[in-house]
């Protein structure tokens, strides 16, 4: 089941990850061993998290990488179900 507009990875990271430690971005770029930019966009919603960056989180943050990717999932498939009326599929049905 979909989870109704579920958050951005980037707001889970900012508030449950960034400001309860008091970090910066940079800071946590740092640590993470990315760039400030890369991080950045990700916080701003501009990209999402990928299988690196997902292990990347879990080494630094204690927690699972699947558990990164799959609020990026969840993000990307609620944005694709957005559209599903304006996708031009034919069903096909067994006989």
């Amino acid at each position: 089941m979909l989870m109704h507009n579920p958050p951005h990875p980037g707001v889970i990271i900012k508030e449950l990850c960034l400001e309860p430690l008091g970090l910066t971005i940079t800071d946590a770029a740092e640590a993470l061993g990315v760039s400030r930019k890369t991080l950045s966009s990700i916080i701003n919603g501009k990209a999402g998290i990928s299988p690196e960056m997902a292990v990347r989180l879990s080494i630094a943050f204690n927690t699972s990488s699947e558990s990164w990717l799959n609020q990026q999932t969840q993000y990307d498939l609620w944005l694709a179900e957005l559209s599903r009326k304006d996708l031009n599929v034919t069903p096909l049905n067994a006989a």
